[in-house]
């Protein structure tokens, strides 16, 4: 099977995530994709192939060496985003793009003039949507990419390399990924997700993430009679979103600035809910973030009464950067990858998270690399053939010169 084939294939599996589910993984569905990626590595001859209670999978291909070289691990999660639907993806190949608008289906346009990204893949071979779902190359790219890399150092055994691991995870779209995934059974001494963007993206600086759920409570009375009664819990959530920086959102920030980023609000005369996440690459401004949201509500309590606004705020996961520094090495080794396979390294912070950071802090250094992808998480999503395919020599370069590696 082709890389290409292979990733329209999982193209076909709908395995949206969903963030207000308790279960693992969040959606059913996701796990009929799982059993069919299982099957998969164990008809392409992986070894100790195995599908946990959660849906993470784990196999190896072994080494075809002896002596003493790392064990290193490729990973990649299965799941889609929520905010877009996955279902009866219609994917499709634009052969040798030539830097024009590109018709999707009647009426829905991706034009270079919105998304000039486009024209760094002129003379490439697009996969795209038909403009009514996602494609999931975030990070279904990863996956068949990693796959393909096994297959052809199985069948290029003149390639030298070690106990390769690999893993796939459900949840990661709704930070979930790495909470059940077992460092102790994956047993490596580093790895790397496969789940950045374009070609040459490295990336293992990201935001330190928390996620802050606020509750203001009303109180209702007829409005004719109102005055001096009525707490309008809708217009309390207002007051409360412009005591946050309107220079501090997603809109309007970029490189290492962090935010405030409102994802909804449902609200009523009696009750609000708002739902916030903060980010900052600095751990110290990113304590700041915290301090200063509950300061906002302190501030609503004074002037409207105790127990108005209650804030609930959590630790979603912390940038990997500070584990990573120590062990540069890992890093080093990629640089050194794609250099040898022709691609200019993009060494970039993360506006986002990924599965890597939670790793890096259980133990597992865990930097993450391009898969190939541009605009995930909507209908105009696309991933070059070619982007997937050096993504996939990164990863074979990557195993070959850890055959050589020596701390």
């Amino acid at each position: 099977m082709t890389l290409t084939d292979r990733f329209l294939k999982y193209t076909q599996f709908d395995t949206q995530s969903a963030e207000d589910s308790d279960s693992v993984p969040s959606t059913p569905k996701q796990l009929v994709f799982a059993e069919y990626l299982k099957k998969e590595l164990e008809s392409e001859g992986l070894s100790d192939v195995e599908m946990d209670d959660h849906g993470y999978i784990y196999a190896t291909l072994k080494a075809n060496t002896k002596g003493h070289i790392p064990t290193i691990g490729f990973i990649s999660h299965y799941d889609t985003s929520p905010d877009c639907s996955g279902a009866d993806v219609q994917a499709h190949i634009v052969h040798q793009y030539d830097g024009s608008d590109i018709l999707l289906s009647e009426g829905i346009v991706s034009s270079p003039a919105k998304f000039p990204e486009l024209l760094q893949h002129v003379g490439e071979d697009l996969i795209v949507t038909d403009g009514h779902t996602l494609l999931g190359a975030d990070d279904k790219a990863g996956i068949a990419e990693i796959v393909q890399a096994m297959c052809w150092l199985r069948d290029h055994p003149e390639i030298q390399h070690g106990d390769i691991r690999v893993a796939f995870n459900p949840d990661e779209e709704i930070g979930m990924g790495a909470h059940h995934f077992d460092v102790e059974r994956f047993g490596c001494e580093w790895a790397y997700t496969m789940d950045g963007g374009d070609v040459g993206e490295l990336e293992f600086e990201n935001f330190n993430a928390a996620s802050a759920r606020v509750y203001i409570k009303g109180f209702s009375v007829h409005p004719g009679y109102a005055k001096g009664k009525m707490v309008n819990a809708s217009a309390l959530a207002a007051e409360f979103a412009t005591m946050l920086p309107a220079d501090e959102t997603p809109e309007t920030t970029e490189g290492y600035q962090g935010f405030y980023h409102l994802l909804g609000i449902e609200s009523n005369i009696e009750q609000a809910r708002m739902h916030y996440i903060i980010r900052d690459h600095d751990r110290s401004e990113f304590e700041d973030r915290k301090r200063f949201i509950r300061r906002c509500a302190d501030e609503m309590n004074a002037k409207y009464g105790n127990d108005t606004v209650t804030i609930e705020l959590k630790d979603q996961y912390y940038n990997m950067k500070e584990k990573i520094d120590p062990q540069m090495h890992v890093i080093d080794l990629v640089i050194h990858a794609m250099q040898e396979c022709g691609v200019a390294p993009k060494v970039k912070p993360i506006r986002g998270g990924t599965d890597g950071a939670q790793l890096s802090f259980r133990g597992l250094p865990c930097p993450n690399i391009f898969a190939g992808g541009v605009n995930f998480h909507g209908p105009y999503e696309f991933v070059s053939i070619q982007s997937m395919q050096k993504a996939m020599q990164v990863i074979v370069k990557i195993c070959e010169l850890t055959a050589d590696f020596n701390k």
